[in-house]
């Protein structure tokens, strides 16, 4: 199961970005914007930033994330989201004594292919164990490991690349299982931040309409819009 536990985060993250929003075109400095911010004034001015686009302010809050419990698989995918940092457990240096792995609910749900599969994830961990045992690095000894393998990193994302993360992977057509990390990212978000926490949503919620080829149902396609329209 998905772990996540925000570890560090920049103090006063709405405040912060509503400051740096608001320097730009005050005679005052930073330091003093956030003393006279109040909450709502906050909030008014984080919802004129996104509805008209200016997004570079929300990069001066940021987040840090343990994140267990996921598949090497989902870290993959992650990781293509360069405007972040990672730090992830390295399979080269530390050798993986206990067998913990992920198993996607299709599997599991079917006994036969659940059985085949637990077979085979075992299996690989056994030959990877007795290589180790005869002297083989873990660095090469992990080439046997399947991507269902377990594994934990440190993540730290921005408010912007957040926002736009979410966008892409709280989609109910992303894989399950990234799709359960940003829903655990973003409660973490809402426990220190409730008006960012609101935005860590799928695109589709912004743009009115699904731009995929087929729509999970919450909103119509971009082509079904058009359609209306005529």
């Amino acid at each position: 199961m998905v772990h996540v536990t925000l570890i560090s985060y920049t103090p006063h993250p709405e405040r912060t970005i509503a400051a740096a929003a608001r320097v730009s075109t005050s005679s005052i400095s930073a330091t003093e914007l956030i003393e006279k911010l109040t909450p709502e004034a906050v909030d008014s001015l984080l919802t004129q930033l996104l509805t008209s686009g200016h997004l570079s302010p929300f990069e001066h809050a940021s987040f840090t994330f343990a994140i267990e419990g996921i598949s090497r698989v989902t870290s993959h995918q992650l990781v293509r989201h360069r405007m972040a940092s990672y730090t992830q457990q390295s399979q080269r240096y530390v050798s993986l004594k206990e067998v913990n792995y992920i198993t996607p609910a299709t599997i599991s749900a079917k006994t036969e292919w659940g059985g085949k599969y637990h077979d085979m994830v075992h299996a690989a961990h056994r030959l990877y164990r007795e290589m180790l045992n005869a002297g083989i690095p873990a660095e090469d000894a992990r080439y046997v490991l399947p991507q269902a393998t377990e594994t934990r990193l440190v993540m730290t994302m921005n408010a912007r690349e957040l926002i736009h993360v979410c966008e892409l992977r709280l989609c109910l057509r992303a894989q399950w299982e990234i799709v359960e990390l940003f829903e655990k990212v973003k409660a973490e978000v809402e426990r220190v931040a409730p008006r960012l926490g609101v935005e860590l949503k799928p695109k589709c919620y912004r743009l009115g309409y699904c731009d995929e080829a087929q729509s999970c149902g919450i909103f119509p396609t971009a082509k079904e819009v058009v359609g209306e329209r005529r």
